[in-house]
Formats: structure tokens, sequence, C-alpha cells
């Protein structure tokens, strides 16, 4: 793989297919991270202050579903139709915050710009599988690393534009407009794409049982009793199990038939995605608050700070892009450690130490995800059937998102145990600044042992 160059991922025609994946890939991470930083002035209009955790956890809660369905989908109407179908849909709950006049329709809104845009998403991974060859994927995923990497920097950004312009609304247009470029694009450019292979009918009963579990989890991260919030992610994570044991015996799945089994490269593929990206949330959600509060930095330096991760999340991946396969073990292994470095060094240091070492941590926090994850998914892709690859591709984005989820109720729930939903003063902003990574220590150290499995064991079974 070393040997092939970006030119020929490129050629024969890929180009404008892989920017309508990026296209996709943006929409769901730019949406979420875009819309937190107007809800100040959407609450200040529509008196919605509320409800500012119900927007996100909204979305959320759509995107995982939606995320979760997409290669079943694409198997029944076709990636064509499923693709620029998603595009409208998503353009519509775009228009429908946009005109919001008050904010039931504005949240309404949210939750189906999450379903829509977990769909873009899932579609645009499907598309990876049909469109390019395996020796691609892992500069492909590098590319969608990097575009998760602009979104988390530029989201925020444009928010922030549209939030000083006194033109909140304006955001949902633009994404609207997005939106319906890729609908358009889809239809030309997804021509004579073949269908995936897989089975009739929709698992309906996995997708209720899975509703209940996200649902569960998206609601403990707008709680804020620290127990009630610990039991409902608890709750909501034996909820999933479930969906896992269930799907097993299911005559239409919605997973991979070793979804759940950590002993195979599937099962455990997704279980170090899961497990890793919720051990990562904390420093990107409670991070500003701290580093504002313990060493007086602005919002926009703070937001400089904690864009370390991002940094070097993209620069990591495109710097593996064009390893060997055989070294593929060795960096996967090496992100996992570096995730729970990470944790150690900013629990040590959030507090008071050299911003020198609040930086290499979220410089380590990244680097962890840029060395490993796009080898994690292009392994599970091998893996799957011809019949499971559609769904199993577009279910890393709904595995990625629950994650997220989950490790934002559990962070939040430290956070909240020290006494930062009381108020932020310098002792609680302390504290927070040591258990909110402390206490996804051994989440990371979950995700790593199944990345080790997935690298070791699971690749020799």
């Amino acid at each position: 793989m070393g040997s092939k160059g970006w030119g020929e991922l490129l050629a024969e025609g890929r180009l404008p297919r892989f920017a309508l994946i990026c296209l996709g890939v943006w929409l769901n991470a730019a949406d979420a991270l875009v819309t937190a930083t107007i809800m100040p002035s959407v609450g200040a209009d529509l008196g919605g202050y509320a409800y500012f955790s119900w927007s996100v956890a909204g979305f959320l809660v759509g995107a995982i579903l939606a995320g979760a369905s997409a290669g079943r989908l694409s198997e029944l109407f076709g990636l064509r139709r499923a693709s620029a179908l998603a595009g409208v849909v998503c353009m519509a709950g775009c228009v429908m915050s946009a005109v919001a006049p008050d904010v039931g329709l504005f949240l309404v809104g949210r939750v189906v710009q999450g379903m829509s845009c977990g769909w873009v998403s899932g579609f645009s991974m499907v598309a990876v599988a049909l469109v390019f060859p395996e020796r691609h994927l892992a500069r492909v995923f590098a590319s969608i690393s990097g575009v998760w990497g602009v979104a988390t920097v530029l989201g925020p950004l444009v928010g922030g534009l549209f939030a000083e312009a006194g033109a909140w609304r304006g955001v949902f247009w633009l994404f609207a407009a997005q939106s319906l470029a890729f609908s358009a694009a889809a239809l030309w450019l997804l021509r004579g794409s073949a269908r995936p292979a897989g089975g009739a009918g929709i698992p309906w009963t996995q997708l209720a049982v899975l509703t209940l579990g996200v649902s569960a989890i998206a609601v403990a991260d707008v709680i804020r009793h620290p127990w009630t919030a610990l039991g409902l992610v608890a709750v909501g994570v034996a909820i999933l199990g479930l969906v896992l044991r269930i799907d097993a015996r299911a005559r239409v799945r919605l997973l991979p038939r070793q979804a759940g089994d950590v002993r195979t490269v599937v099962g455990a593929g997704y279980s170090a995605m899961f497990w890793m990206t919720a051990a990562s949330m904390g420093f990107a959600i409670y991070g500003p608050a701290i580093l504002q509060t313990l060493r007086g930095m602005s919002p926009l330096w703070a937001g400089y700070v904690i864009g370390v991760e991002s940094i070097a999340w993209t620069l990591a991946a495109f710097a593996v892009a064009s390893v060997g396969e055989r070294w593929e073990a060795f960096w996967v292994r090496l992100g996992a450690v570096c995730l729970v470095l990470s944790l150690v060094i900013l629990t040590g240091s959030m507090g008071g130490a050299s911003l020198a070492w609040v930086l290499a941590g979220g410089s380590l926090l990244g680097a962890a995800f840029g060395f490993s994850w796009s080898f994690m998914t292009r392994r599970v892709m091998a893996a799957l059937s011809d019949e499971e690859r559609a769904m199993g591709t577009s279910a890393t984005i709904a595995i990625r998102q629950t994650g997220a989820s989950a490790g934002a109720a559990i962070s939040g729930a430290a956070a909240n145990v020290v006494g930062f939903s009381s108020g932020l003063t310098v002792h609680t902003a302390q504290a927070a600044s040591i258990w909110v990574f402390a206490s996804v220590i051994p989440l990371a150290l979950i995700g790593g042992w199944a990345a080790f499995r997935l690298t070791g064991g699971a690749a020799r079974n």
C-alpha cells in the first residue's frame, strides 16, 4: 500500500465521488458543532434556555438511529436514491429550524436534521465500501478523519460569526443549501453504482430497542443529578447489549453477525471504537470552562488549546495513511496506548501544571485516534462479508456517536459529583480538572484491550 499514491486514489473518475463522500461526512460532523455555538442566540430569540442540551441530544439520537439503519436502507432502495432522499430530508430539517417561531419546532427540526445527517454520513460510508478498492481505504479514512478535524475547528467559528452578526437562522439556511447540493450531486455522481448486497426487510424490533438505549444515554447527558445520570448510562449500555443479542437471532439483521463477539475482528473493532470514543469526550466538553476558570484564558484562546486535539488527529491520520499493512497493528496499539497516556497527563495537568503539559495531553489524545482509527475501520470492513458490508460500514458512524454520547454523559456525571452543576468556581473547576479525566481512564483501558484483541487474537481467529 505504501507505494500507491494519492493520485491513484483519485484517478479513474473517483475524485468527484470522493468529494461527495467528504461533504456527507462534513454535514454530520459540522452541524452539531455549529449549532452548539449559536444556542445562546437561539435561547434569547425563542426563549428556550432550558432546552440547550436537548438540542444536541435530539440531534444525536436521530443521527445514531439513522447511522445504524443506513446500511439496510441502502440495500433496500439503492445507494443513489437513498442518498438523494436523505439530502432532501436534511434540507427540510434545516428549514424547519431556520423558520421556527418557537423552541418546539426548532427541536423537531434538530431531530430531523440528526436523522438525515446520520443517513447522509452512513450512506457516504457505504459509498466508500463500493467505490474504493481496499488498498486505498487507509487514505480514504485518513481524509474522513481530516474532515472531522476541520469540522471541529471551523464549526464553532462559523457558528460564532453568524451569532455575532445576529443572524443565527442563517446557519440553517447555509446547511440547507449544502444538503440540497449533496442531494443533487448524489443523483449525478452515484448513477450506475452497484446496489449493496444484503437481505430484504427492515429490523423494526432492533431499531425500537436501540431507540430506548440511545434515548436513555441521551437523557443522561442532560440530567444534572450525577447518580441518576450514571444509572441511565448503565441502563442504556445494557439495552445496547440487548440489541446485539436480539440481532444475533433475528432473521432481518441490523448489524453484522459478529458485531457482539469481541473474539472476532468485527466485534473487537466495534468495541474499541465505542469505548475509546467514550473515553475522549471530557477534554472537548469541559476543557474550555476549566481553562478559562483556572488559567484566566479567553474563550478564543481556550478554544485554540482544545483545538490541538483535532489538529493532532488530522496530522497523525495523514502521517500514517501510507504505511504498509504489516505496520497497521502497531499503529492501532500505539493509538490505544496514547489514549490512556493522554488521560493520565490531563488528569495531572489541567488543574495547574505547565500549559505545555496540557498541550501534550491534548495532542496525544488526538494522535490516539489519528494513528488508529482508519486502520481499525479498514480491518472491520475487510472482515465483513459482501452481504454485510453496507450495514457494517455505515454502523461505524453510529457506534462512534453512541460512544460520544455515553462518554459525554459519564464525564458530565463526574463533573457534577464534584459540584460543577451548582456553579463554576475555582474549587469546582479544580476538582473537575481531575475527575473528568480520571473517571474515564477505565473506559480507555477497555477500549485499549479491545484494540489489542482486534490486532491479536481476533485477527488470528
